[in-house]
């Protein structure tokens, strides 16, 4: 990862109109903290970066791991390893494996509570994931979702990501934003990009947070545009109340990842 250093000095020249609001690479200094109830916080500064866990962008009041029907440790778990990154050089990631489910088991990373979440955001992160998993028929996993205010409700929005396979076991990308599971306002499928296996890729996120024509949701990996769609990305005006910044969930099991490298920032980064 750069540096803080780097990243400021980019902030500070043609990246000005995008603020770096956090970046960290799970590097020394940060660590797992115990377990409270069904959550795990990320605790420490990056000394790498200057920044700390847990994130509190845009207001949240917390964030952590959030350990949803996980079989008290026995269908889910999160480690920082030191593995090689996408240079080939040492580095600390965030490795997450799902064993099996249990209905709704998953273990996001939440950024809770939000209170300013009426703006645009871009969030990239380097992402490794297995290759079994890729290959399960009729399969699916989320890589990230956020979501509006009154989405329990079916008054909000909820925008998600997934790796999909076919029903011959070829993986693909998935984009979509709904009113609810079951009831979505569009979706992109994506077979043109090949889904990496075993081996990292970049993923890149923004919206443009808007309930009219201008509003945007782009998501690209390793510099491809898997989907662009133009159009509402909110419902009934409602702000961002939460994000789930990184996710292991889907049935395709087991699998396991590592996520490394996170960036967020409020506009995406050197323009679109």
């Amino acid at each position: 990862m750069a540096t803080l250093g780097v990243l400021a000095c980019m902030a500070g020249t043609a990246w000005a109109k995008a603020e770096l609001l956090f970046a960290s690479g799970f590097e020394k200094g940060v660590r797992l903290a115990p377990r409270v109830e069904d959550y795990q916080p990320l605790v420490g500064r990056d000394e790498q970066t200057g920044f700390s866990w847990p994130i509190n962008i845009l207001g949240a009041r917390d964030s952590g791991l959030h350990l949803i029907e996980d079989d008290n440790g026995r269908a889910i778990g999160n480690e920082i390893r030191t593995v090689r990154d996408h240079d080939g050089r040492p580095t600390r990631a965030l490795y997450s494996w799902q064993k099996y489910a249990h209905d709704a088991t998953q273990s996001p990373y939440e950024i809770l509570d939000i209170t300013k979440g009426r703006r645009d955001l871009y969030i990239r992160f380097w992402m490794k994931t297995d290759t079994a998993s890729l290959h399960q028929k009729d399969k699916w996993r989320a890589i990230f979702e956020w979501k509006t205010k009154g989405y329990a409700q079916n008054r909000g929005f909820r925008l998600i990501a997934f790796i999909y396979t076919d029903v011959q076991g070829h993986p693909y990308w998935h984009w979509q934003g709904d009113r609810n599971p079951q009831d979505a306002a569009w979706e992109i499928d994506n077979f043109d990009i090949p889904v990496p296996e075993g081996k990292w890729f970049l993923n890149e996120f923004y919206w443009h947070w808007s309930e009219g024509r201008d509003g945007r949701a782009l998501w690209r990996v390793n510099g491809r545009t898997v989907g662009d769609h133009r159009g509402p990305t909110t419902r009934n005006h409602q702000p961002i109340d939460f994000i789930m910044l990184t996710q292991i969930y889907g049935d395709a099991n087991p699998k396991f990842q590592w996520v490394d490298d996170i960036e967020i920032w409020s506009d995406w980064p050197g323009g679109r």
